[in-house]
C-alpha cells in the first residue's frame, strides 16, 4: 500500500478503539506500518485485523504506557526491528470526571500518570531516535477541554492543558533537530470515552442537549472527522507547522 507516508514507522497510543483506532487506520491507509498500542490486547488485534483487511501493514503490543520500562522496551524494539521511527501519537488517555472538592485523588494522579507524564515518557524514549535519523512528528492527543473550561472535571482539565504547554516545549527545543511536535485537540466525538461525562451529566439525552446547545454544528463528530486531521499533523503537509495546536470542535471554542 502507496500513500503520503509511504514507508514511514508510527507508534499510535490507545490505538484500541476510537480516535487513536481512526487515527492508526488512516495512517497505514496512507502506507505506514503502524505499532499499535494498547492496554487491551482484543482491541488491539482487532485494530490490526482490520488495518490487515484494507492492505496495511501493522503489529500490535499490549501494554500499559504508565509502565516506563515496558514502554521502553517497546520503543527500544520497534526502533531495533525497523531501524526508525517517524512518527509517536500520544493518544492513550483517561477521563477522570469531579470538582475540586469532589475528585477522587487517585483518579486525579491516574488523569495525570496517563494524559501527561505517559506522553512525556514515550516522546523523551523516541527522541534520540529522531534526533539520528535528523527528522520526526511528535503528536500528542490533548482536547478543546485544554483550552476551554470544562464544568467539573477539574483532573481532566488540568491534564490538557499541561499537554499544550508540553508540547510546545518539546517544539521549540527539538526544532533544530528536525523533530515537530504539535497538538491535537478534539471536541465531542462520539466513542465510549466520553462515558464518564455523559454519567455526570446525567446520561444520554443531557449530553445530546449540551452538545446541541453547546456546539455551533449542533453534533458529535464522527471519528472519521479526527482521523484526517491526524494525518495533516503527521505528514508533510503539515512539514513547517511545529509547536501549534488544532482543535477540531465544531466550533465550540468560539462562542
Amino acid at each position: 500500500m502507496t500513500g503520503i507516508l509511504n514507508g514511514r514507522i508510527a507508534i499510535v497510543t490507545g490505538a484500541g478503539s476510537g480516535i487513536g483506532q481512526a487515527g492508526a487506520e488512516i495512517m497505514a491507509r496512507e502506507g505506514a506500518h503502524v505499532v499499535i498500542v494498547d492496554r487491551d490486547a482484543a482491541r488491539a488485534e482487532e485494530t490490526r485485523l482490520r488495518i490487515e483487511a484494507s492492505g496495511g501493514r501493522s503489529e500490535a503490543a499490549v501494554l500499559d504506557v504508565t509502565d516506563d520500562e515496558a514502554l521502553r522496551r517497546l520503543i527500544d524494539g520497534v526502533a531495533d526491528r525497523h531501524g526508525r521511527i517517524d512518527i509517536l501519537h500520544n493518544h492513550a488517555g483517561a477521563q477522570v470526571a469531579g470538582d475540586l472538592e469532589s475528585v477522587d485523588i487517585a483518579g486525579f494522579d491516574k488523569s495525570w500518570a496517563l494524559n501527561v507524564r505517559a506522553h512525556f515518557m514515550a516522546a523523551r524514549l523516541v527522541a534520540p531516535v529522531m534526533k539520528a535519523q535528523k527528522k520526526g512528528v511528535i503528536l500528542n492527543t490533548s482536547s478543546s477541554s485544554g483550552v476551554l473550561y470544562d464544568r467539573e472535571m477539574i483532573a481532566y482539565t488540568t491534564s490538557k492543558h499541561a499537554v499544550i504547554a508540553m508540547t510546545r516545549q518539546m517544539a521549540g527545543d527539538y526544532a533544530r533537530f528536525g523533530i515537530r511536535a504539535n497538538a491535537l485537540c478534539p471536541g465531542w466525538v462520539d466513542t465510549p470515552f466520553n462515558e464518564p461525562f455523559i454519567a455526570q451529566m446525567g446520561g444520554r439525552d443531557a449530553i445530546e442537549s449540551y452538545i446541541a446547545d453547546k456546539v455551533p454544528m449542533g453534533r458529535w463528530a464522527d471519528v472519521s472527522e479526527i482521523a484526517e486531521p491526524i494525518l495533516f499533523l503527521v505528514s508533510d503537509r503539515s512539514s513547517y507547522m511545529t509547536g501549534q495546536i488544532l482543535v477540531v470542535d465544531g466550533g465550540e471554542t468560539v462562542v
